[in-house]
């Protein structure tokens, strides 16, 4: 299993953003000591996401991509959120998915997909 780390630069953004937004499960937080940095797992489904405030563990801007199934769904239940800080649209990509785009407050990247099976 791969397990990516995504950087953060605020505790409190990347919980309103991965938990309360996405619907991640904050699995576990890890801080060596007060006023050091935090480093967190979340799950969602069937994967994991660290996220780490260590400024060596990796950069911002990174970007990942999720398999999941109910796209249409999972879209419908993140539109009635109100978070004011994102408002992503299902665009069908032309090699064969449907795609959900969403931007953490720290310019990562995760695009939610699924395989779409059109009747001929």
């Amino acid at each position: 299993m791969i397990t990516p780390i995504f950087r953060i630069f605020d505790v409190e953004k990347a919980h309103l953003f991965y938990v309360d937004y996405l619907g991640f499960q904050l699995d576990w937080e890890h801080q060596y000591a007060e006023n050091m940095p935090f480093y967190f797992q979340l799950s969602f489904r069937d994967m994991t996401l660290h996220l780490s405030e260590h400024h060596g563990d990796c950069s911002p801007g990174s970007a990942i991509r999720i398999n999941i199934r109910g796209l249409k769904d999972y879209h419908a239940s993140l539109s009635q959120k109100e978070y004011a800080y994102a408002n992503p649209n299902i665009v069908k990509a032309p090699w064969g998915t449907i795609e959900l785009t969403v931007v953490d407050p720290f310019s990562n990247r995760i695009t939610f997909y699924e395989e779409i099976h059109e009747q001929a």
